[in-house]
């Protein structure tokens, strides 16, 4: 074991204290679902900004962004585009604000919102509580195999064992164990234990990410970087072709390429541009993300939120992440091409950590590490049994039921999905393979309902339903048929397969109720094609005014995709002191913020006012059409 006595007494303490809050907090969150699930909306927004910048700082996503920073150099700055990283650019200027305006509790509510009762509506109810679960669980699998390769080289006990047949190898029995930490202290502590510890975790992992990047930027000097990596490395810009050549350096990074399939890069760039329209505009996916949303206390903090999560994750993250690849670049380089192709290049963040890091930073750093893995980990086992408890057992089950009986059957669908969770983990073949699934494959059958769903007055509940039900087929199927074709280039046909879904669905039957049509515009006001509806709006209210700001709207989302970009190379021309760089990336930074500053920000204010005046409907609203509209 190579952890001093000192990183292991901080660990430890750290996961003790976590468990402990857990558990203090767990009389506030068993109050009610609401309270349990979202905090009873009184979370500060930038709290749950702070948290959901920890919760996207998991392992398995640290690792796989060390090591495609570590193989593509600059390239990898776009490869996050496939999440779409900028799906929170959309969300901070409108999407975010259109989804808190329903004050529901789950995404598969917000259906009853969008849809109504009828029979189409419940459909599409129960197919996105089906797809909220499948994604959790594919994120369950993918932080599963993260955690397990990156424990196990700090810690030298063999812990595998055999259950049957069946063989449990050391990775994973270790994360078995932190899963099982992370769940008992989620299970008490609900939405309030989430917030709480990941703001934790954010300033421990920060505090971190300063450390590495200080000890990269002292102790590898712009020669040594210079010398470690093939040419085109340290570029920004490509073609059609990656065009980085490692033959000489680590010919084993050649295969990883091959192995990843992003050679064609340009073309790997306009599908990443392509597929993050589509996803973005969908909006959050129902988990965690959407949690935080609809956990806030109104549309203008969830704005904030969205914009915060931005600006805090981005610069920490990327100091260690390039210190991490550039330590490993110059003073592991050598080794790795003696080694062949005997090298797991997911492993290159822990194996950093071992060897550069010192000791009493080295705890410091692992239980951030840990605790944002918790935490994300955590978010998810949060979020999802929301849909489970309220979408299916209180809507369809039992209704009447006691808010403790609620929370216990909470208790039990967490445990359940965790445990479905780790047996898709121990099948999953790599870290990357399951973040090109899940970003291209999964989110591909998912695009093009949710778009249409905001955007369009005659996309009805049956062709939502038709569109996730024909997109999670094609996204299951297609890459067993394909199982030699990267999920990546099935995306446009998964998202072929979801629009014919889409389209059979809506012209098979007829539209939704009109006045829940016009209560939802007039609640959400989302821009699109709903000029119908506005009509008919008008007719009883002639002084509404509705959504005129799509230009100024996609305006500022480029400008904010911008904007993002330079938190994220700016700590990269930084470790790689590559000044030059680094000061049009930070003026580019300031004129950004500044247009931003005028364009959205003062503007956020004057959007919740005229919002208000509609709400005033909502809120005295008693029936419609002879049914009441109230989620």
């Amino acid at each position: 074991m190579n952890l001093a006595t000192i990183d292991i007494v901080i660990i430890l303490g750290y996961i003790v204290i976590t468990v402990l809050f857990g558990l203090y907090v767990s009389k506030k969150a068993s109050k009610n679902l609401k309270s349990y699930f979202l905090g009873g909306n009184e979370i500060p927004w930038y709290y749950l900004g702070l948290s959901n910048a920890s919760g996207m700082f998991d392992i398995s996503g640290t690792m796989w962004a060390v090591t495609i920073m570590f193989v593509y150099g600059l390239k990898s700055a776009w490869l996050p585009w496939s999440w779409p990283v900028w799906n929170q650019v959309f969300m901070f200027v409108f999407l975010a604000a259109w989804l808190r305006r329903s004050n529901t509790m789950t995404g598969a509510q917000w259906i009853s919102y969008r849809f109504g009762h009828g029979m189409g509506a419940r459909l599409s109810h129960i197919i996105v509580t089906i797809f909220a679960i499948i994604s959790t669980l594919g994120f369950m699998a993918y932080f599963f195999e993260g955690i397990g390769k990156f424990v196990v080289i700090f810690f030298p006990w063999d812990l595998s064992f055999n259950m049957g047949m069946f063989l449990v190898s050391s990775e994973q029995a270790y994360a078995l164990i932190i899963i099982g930490i992370t769940t008992l202290y989620t299970l008490k502590g609900g939405m309030y234990s989430v917030v709480a510890t990941e703001v934790l975790q954010f300033v421990i992992m920060t505090i971190s990410c300063f450390v590495i990047g200080y000890i990269a930027f002292n102790s590898v000097s712009y020669e040594q970087i210079d010398a470690a990596v093939p040419k085109n490395w340290k570029d920004l810009s490509f073609g059609m072709n990656l065009d980085i050549d490692w033959t000489g350096y680590i010919d084993s990074v050649n295969q990883k390429i091959e192995k990843d399939g992003f050679s064609l890069f340009g073309f790997l760039f306009m599908m990443m541009i392509f597929k993050g329209i589509f996803a973005s505009l969908a909006g959050p996916v129902p988990s965690y993300d959407m949690q935080r949303v609809l956990s806030t206390k109104n549309e203008v903090e969830a704005s904030k939120m969205s914009a915060l999560t931005i600006v805090v994750l981005s610069v920490p993250r990327y100091l260690m992440i390039t210190g991490f690849a550039i330590l490993c670049l110059v003073y592991m380089g050598p080794e790795l091409q003696a080694m062949g192709s005997g090298f797991d290049f997911e492993t290159i963040l822990p194996e950093a950590i071992q060897r550069f890091v010192p000791i009493g930073v080295k705890g410091l750093l692992l239980a951030g590490l840990l605790a944002a893995f918790m935490g994300t980990f955590a978010a998810f086992i949060n979020a999802a049994p929301a849909y489970i408890v309220n979408d299916i057992y209180k809507k369809y089950i039992n209704p009447n039921a006691s808010s403790k009986t609620y929370i216990r059957y909470s208790y039990l669908s967490s445990f359940l999905l965790v445990a479905l969770g780790v047996i898709g983990g121990f099948f999953a073949s790599s870290i990357n393979a399951l973040t090109i699934w899940l970003t291209f494959g999964l989110y591909g059958g998912y695009a093009a309902a949710n778009v249409l769903k905001w955007v369009w007055w005659r996309f009805n509940s049956y062709g939502y339903f038709g569109g996730m039900l024909a997109g999670l087929i094609a996204s299951t199927i297609l890459p067993e048929v394909f199982s030699d074709v990267s999920s990546i280039y099935l995306f446009p046909y998964v998202l072929v397969v979801s629009f014919i879904g889409c389209f059979i669905g809506v012209y098979s039957f007829k539209a939704d109720d009109r006045e829940v049509l016009k209560y939802f515009y007039k609640t959400t006001k989302p821009w699109g094609f709903w000029k119908p509806i506005i009509n008919e709006i008008k007719k009883s209210d002639p002084d509404f005014l509705p959504n005129k700001s799509f230009k100024s709207d996609i305006f500022n989302c480029v400008i904010g995709i911008i904007w993002q970009m330079t938190f994220v190379l700016a700590p990269m021309y930084l470790i790689l002191k590559e000044y030059n760089s680094l000061y049009i990336v930070i003026g580019t930074m300031v004129t950004t913020s500044f247009i931003l500053k005028k364009t959205w920000y003062d503007k956020l204010h004057i959007k919740k006012t005229n919002i208000n005046i509609s709400n005033v409907i909502k809120e005295n609203e008693t029936t419609l059409a002879g049914k009441t509209t109230k989620v």
